[in-house]
């Protein structure tokens, strides 16, 4: 019993130590003044200030565009590679799965950087088509590691039967196996999206003159002093990415909800 107590008061102050930062920088971006030790009354200017900001506009378009146009390459790239690696026997399969993790478990900056060598070997000039070709790399494998589990769930003889009563591999395709791995699609493509509003360190290697995000802005302003705009626009992040991370555990939950009935009939 006091085991049981120890723990869950350990539990507590881990959550404490990692969520009270998010909740005071969320609290005082309402704050009327700008000092980050007092709270002098509720007030959205700091809001208002940020979106008459030029700046931000600008890095806010520019994070939504590459997020939104990356993450669609990215799902269906990622779709065609993971259905051709599920069909894959043996050691070939192996190989292809262990190059898809290379990119997942390596450090962001060692892929940042070589992104970078690339671009300037081939004399690519760095701006937007820059940065959404390397979200597009850093996306994909996520997206098939989404799809990969459904996949392996899906009943082959499904696809086999279709093909047997005259339905061509296009037409399989479309109508048994993407509809059967949809749940995973989805969620690939909201991970995709999650991931590259979120990501600093590849995007600050290979921005350009007048392309950024928002997470390279708010590295900018944080280094010439913090600003309640700071708070602001962090929120805004921070309220983004948990709707849909929300979203990905609901779509998540559903699909498995789905499966157990299918598999209890």
């Amino acid at each position: 019993m006091v085991k049981k107590h120890l723990s869950r008061i350990y539990m507590g102050i881990i959550f404490i130590f990692l969520y009270a930062p998010i909740v005071v920088l969320s609290l005082f971006s309402f704050n009327e003044s700008k000092s980050r030790g007092n709270w002098t009354g509720f007030s959205l200017k700091w809001y208002v200030e940020l979106f008459q900001d030029g700046d931000i506009r600008s890095a806010f378009y520019y994070t939504i565009s590459i997020a939104l146009i990356s993450a669609v390459v990215s799902t269906i790239l990622g779709t065609i590679a993971a259905i051709g690696i599920n069909s894959m026997k043996g050691r070939m399969k192996s190989i292809m799965l262990n190059i898809n993790y290379l990119p997942v478990v390596n450090p962001d900056i060692v892929t940042g950087i070589s992104l970078m060598i690339l671009y300037v070997s081939f004399n690519i000039d760095f701006g937007f088509k820059t940065m959404l070709i390397s979200h597009i790399v850093f996306n994909t494998p996520y997206v098939i590691l989404s799809i990969l589990p459904k996949l392996k769930q899906m009943d082959v003889n499904m696809t086999e039967a279709a093909m047997d009563l005259g339905a061509t591999p296009m037409y399989a395709l479309r109508k048994v196996i993407i509809p059967e791995i949809k749940p995973g699609i989805i969620t690939g493509f909201l991970m995709a999206f999650t991931l590259s509003i979120d990501d600093f360190i590849i995007s600050y290697f290979t921005k350009g003159e007048g392309v950024t995000n928002l997470s390279i802005v708010i590295y900018s302003m944080a280094r010439r002093g913090v600003k309640p705009t700071i708070n602001a626009l962090s929120t805004i992040m921070l309220t983004v990415v948990l709707v849909l991370m929300i979203l990905i555990n609901k779509r998540a939950g559903g699909a498995q909800k789905h499966t157990n009935k299918r598999k209890e009939a």
